[in-house]
């Protein structure tokens, strides 16, 4: 059956599907999926950061479809969930516009669409889309633990329809100062968490992180700070998140961080996503490195990786979330002429 990419990428972006809030989008395409033939497979994702609230409660589950009976070859994959603001669907003569149009809902109608197609020539073709990548890959991570024997994984991402050669990884830092509470107007009786954290904060921040010729340099981003009481309150307690995008092994950032930090507050590593470089194909499609995470580190389990999507990652979690429509048609005809030549 044919798919229009386009309807099916608005259809799927006017669903509400932020992370944890997943079940919707996983209903839809569950159904989706098995009227045009396929065998549905869902696997429940536990709500570990939301356990013991009402949102906890809510349904998440990876949906895996495959024709009835059969091993696939290659295995196409990306992400149900979205960042929030949810926002729905539109478009004009040029562009989709929506939360998750290109990250990464615009990619499950090309990864459709192009699946019918090779199905259609008697490719052995199957499709992965899990929950909560935008935060810590646990739909990855639970579809790891149960791989369907495939050769080939072909992720996506939004690449501008490049075919990337590498990504870079990720590290996520939670620093908690403490400190003790007093009048502000007799500083010498308190201790300050806030500066403690500052002075921390300044000291990272000037730290020289590697770099990886073919990639570039690792870089770091300051995303949240909180803390303090009042303004006249020595504060005694504060936090700040830190997000490192790797060139390489973890272990050189952490150790750069730890002695950095140096006791003044608490140090914790709270996510972890490798630097992955994928394999370099003898291909008429171009390629680039992109700088963002994905969940190809939590899927080694699904066969060699390949990344490539349309759309571009510059508006993606942002007020204007588009995708091409050309974009779409083509990205469709990118994963079938990749999937025929890897199975070549």
């Amino acid at each position: 059956m044919a798919i229009d990419p386009i309807q099916l990428t608005r259809q799927l972006v006017d669903i509400e599907s932020t992370t944890y809030f997943e079940g919707p989008a996983g209903h839809f395409l569950a159904d989706y999926l098995g009227k045009l033939g396929y065998e549905i497979e869902t696997t429940r994702v536990e709500q570990t950061e939301l356990a013991g609230t009402p949102a906890g409660e809510s349904e998440r589950f990876n949906v895996y479809a495959c024709a009835p009976g059969v091993t696939p070859e290659i295995v196409f994959s990306t992400h149900m969930d979205t960042v929030p603001p949810f926002f729905p669907s539109s478009e004009d003569e040029e562009n989709v516009y929506g939360r998750g149009a290109c990250d990464a809902k615009g990619i499950i109608a090309c990864q459709i669409a192009a699946a019918e197609v090779l199905r259609a020539e008697g490719c052995k073709v199957g499709l992965l889309f899990v929950v909560g990548e935008e935060r810590d890959s646990a739909g990855a991570k639970a579809a790891n633990k149960d791989p369907k024997g495939s050769r080939f994984l072909i992720n996506g991402e939004p690449t501008d329809n490049y075919l990337a050669t590498a990504t870079k990884g990720a590290l996520r830092i939670e620093l908690r100062a403490k400190g003790k509470m007093a009048h502000s107007a007799y500083p010498e009786l308190g201790d300050s968490a806030i500066e403690k954290l500052l002075d921390v904060l300044d000291d990272i921040r000037a730290l020289e992180l590697p770099v990886e010729p073919e990639i570039g340099p690792a870089t770091l981003n300051v995303g949240l700070i909180s803390g303090g009481r009042a303004p006249n309150v020595i504060p005694d307690a504060a936090e700040a998140h830190i997000l490192v995008r790797l060139v390489g092994p973890a272990e050189e950032v952490q150790e750069l961080v730890d002695k950095a930090v140096n006791d003044r507050c608490d140090a914790k590593y709270t996510l972890h996503l490798p630097f992955v470089k994928m394999r370099k194909l003898q291909t008429e499609l171009p390629t680039k490195v992109v700088k963002y995470a994905t969940d190809i580190p939590q899927l080694t389990n699904w066969g060699e990786p390949f990344l490539l999507g349309p759309g571009s990652i510059h508006v993606a979690h942002t007020p204007n979330e588009k995708i091409s429509k050309k974009e779409l048609l083509e990205c469709v005809q990118l994963y079938v002429k990749l999937t025929r030549q890897l199975l070549a």
